[in-house]
C-alpha cells in the first residue's frame, strides 16, 4: 500500500485527523489549529509569504520580510517561542550578534530551534572611515545592536521555512511545491 493510500485508509478509518489551514486561513485567523504530521507542517512553512507583506530593502534592493511579520507569524503558527542571545560582539565596524530561536513545536511537542547570524553597521560622522573609533556617533551602537538582534531572529526564523522570507533573493530557489502536490489530495490544498 503506498503513502497516499494509506494516509486515505487511516482517515476512513477516523484514526487520522488533518487540520493543515490554507494558506488564506493563515492570514484571516488569530489562531491556527495543531498541526499533527511533518509532512502537513512542511507544506504550510514552505508556502510564499503574503506578497503584500514584502518590502524592499533601501540599500541592497532586495526583497525582505520584515520582523514584525516574522514575529507574528511565530506566534501564530508555535504560540511559545522565545529568543536567546547567544553573543554579541563587534567585527570590524558592525555590531553582530548570534541568537538561538526556540520554538514549541506543535508536532512533537517539545521545543525545537534555530541558530541565526545579524549585523548592523555602528555609525560614524558624514566623511569619517567606517573603523575611526573617534567619529563614532554616540548612539550608534544603542542602534546596531537591536537592529543585529532583529537580523539574527530573522535569520534564525528563515530557516524554518518559505513561509519566514527563506529563499526571497535567491536567484536558483528550489520550489517546494511538490511538497503541496504530494499532499494535496490529503489536504485540500
Amino acid at each position: 500500500m503506498d503513502a497516499n493510500n494509506a494516509t486515505k485508509s487511516l482517515q476512513k478509518a477516523g484514526n487520522l485527523k488533518v487540520t493543515l489551514p490554507s494558506i488564506e486561513e493563515l492570514y484571516m485567523k488569530d489562531s491556527l489549529p495543531t498541526l499533527h504530521e511533518s509532512s502537513q507542517f512542511q507544506v504550510l512553512v514552505n508556502r510564499e509569504p503574503k506578497n503584500e507583506w514584502l518590502k524592499v530593502h533601501p540599500m541592497t534592493k532586495g526583497a525582505y520580510l520584515p520582523i514584525e511579520r516574522v514575529e507574528w507569524l511565530l506566534t501564530q503558527i508555535f504560540v511559545k517561542w522565545k529568543v536567546e542571545v547567544k553573543a554579541i560582539q563587534t567585527v570590524a565596524n558592525s555590531v553582530v550578534v548570534t541568537v538561538r530561536l526556540y520554538y514549541y513545536s506543535p508536532l512533537d511537542k517539545e521545543w525545537a530551534w534555530q541558530d541565526g547570524v545579524g549585523a548592523a553597521p555602528i555609525q560614524t560622522d558624514k566623511g569619517a572611515g567606517a573603523m575611526d573609533w573617534n567619529a563614532v556617533k554616540s548612539d550608534s551602537v544603542m542602534k546596531a545592536a537591536p537592529a543585529a538582534e532583529s537580523y539574527a531572529i530573522k535569520d534564525a526564523a528563515e530557516k524554518i521555512g518559505k513561509l519566514f522570507g527563506k529563499d526571497l533573493n535567491r536567484k536558483d530557489a528550489l520550489s517546494y511545491d511538490s511538497l503541496a502536490d504530494r499532499y494535496a489530495n490529503v489536504l485540500d490544498l
